[in-house]
């Protein structure tokens, strides 16, 4: 496979735009897949779990997922949906982000704006494009044990909740979605690049502008994610919002804002705050993979092309 690689740099910056091929996009669906095969599955059963069921601890949560399916209950949603939503959304969020990411360079802004803005938008291409249903399907795969019991197979379920509320049924949430996908990507982005800057100052003049190693960009990027925790009452609302636990005085048509109010009136402030440790661990491990892996596979992947 050949494919041509055009680049160009842009003064003052680290930025260099090379042309979009098939293998680019293939690299952030290869590095979600991995992200979540590894531990981002288990992060993303735990952190659900406590958002759902915002009475328990971390042990409960522990136990009841183990009493549910052993250590497979902690990959509960990975198949098919969790491979589907990331084998196509990690195409979406380098593709759009790396795009937005240059032009906002381009311009002129520092790293860190530019890495906000191109974050901003990758995950907002990614909730609207290709997370929808698979985000709701892993939520209702979590969560749908007392309703619907474990022995309905999830394609049954997902049949049922499409006969019976057509495809905003299959979407609920996506809002919700978008809003946590824009504000994880760039905060996580936007502090990564920001970080990376940091590392690069705390170097002296002499090397800051030789490249990053690899672990000063996994860390930067270990920063970047869990810092972006501070937005974890958006993912409680979206997991109470998809959830299938069935509640006296639940709303049944959930907005973003009678959710937030339903969250409020039963567990108060610290409700916005439950699976905020899990989340950590999340954000942690999906930004290594996403900005430091993405960052690296795409150096990789155009190099090699380049010399073809």
């Amino acid at each position: 496979m050949t494919v041509a690689v055009a680049s160009t740099t842009i003064p003052g910056t680290t930025a260099t735009k090379k042309k979009v091929n098939f293998a680019n996009l293939g690299v952030g669906a290869a590095m979600n897949m991995f992200e979540v095969t590894t531990l981002g599955q288990p992060f993303e059963v735990i952190k659900t779990h406590l958002a759902a069921n915002r009475q328990d601890n971390m042990a409960t949560a522990f136990k009841k997922i183990y009493q549910r399916g052993g250590i497979s209950g902690f990959y509960q949603g990975m198949i098919p949906w969790a491979w589907i939503e990331a084998s196509t959304k990690g195409a979406v969020l380098i593709f759009a982000a790396g795009e937005i990411e240059y032009l906002a360079l381009s311009s002129g802004i520092s790293p860190f704006a530019a890495g906000l803005v191109g974050g901003m938008g990758g995950g907002l291409a990614q909730a609207y494009t290709t997370m929808g249903f698979c985000t709701f399907m892993k939520t209702v795969e979590i969560t749908r044990h007392k309703a619907t019991g474990p022995n309905v197979s999830t394609f049954a379920v997902a049949s049922e909740i499409f006969k019976r509320e057509g495809i905003r049924g299959i979407n609920k949430g996506v809002n919700a979605v978008a809003l946590r996908q824009c504000t994880n990507w760039g905060s996580r982005l936007g502090l990564s690049r920001l970080a990376e800057e940091t590392i690069r100052k705390f170097r002296g003049s002499e090397s800051s502008h030789l490249p990053l190693t690899a672990w000063e960009k996994i860390a930067a990027s270990a920063i970047g994610g869990g810092l972006s925790i501070w937005n974890q009452p958006i993912e409680v609302i979206r997991v109470e919002m998809q959830s299938q636990l069935k509640t006296a005085g639940r709303p049944e048509k959930m907005t973003i804002v009678n959710c937030a109010r339903w969250i409020w009136q039963t567990n108060g402030l610290k409700g916005f705050y439950r699976g905020s440790v899990p989340r950590f661990g999340l954000g942690m491990w999906q930004t290594i993979c996403m900005v430091a892996g993405g960052d690296a596979l795409k150096k990789f992947v155009n190099e090699k092309y380049a010399k073809h």
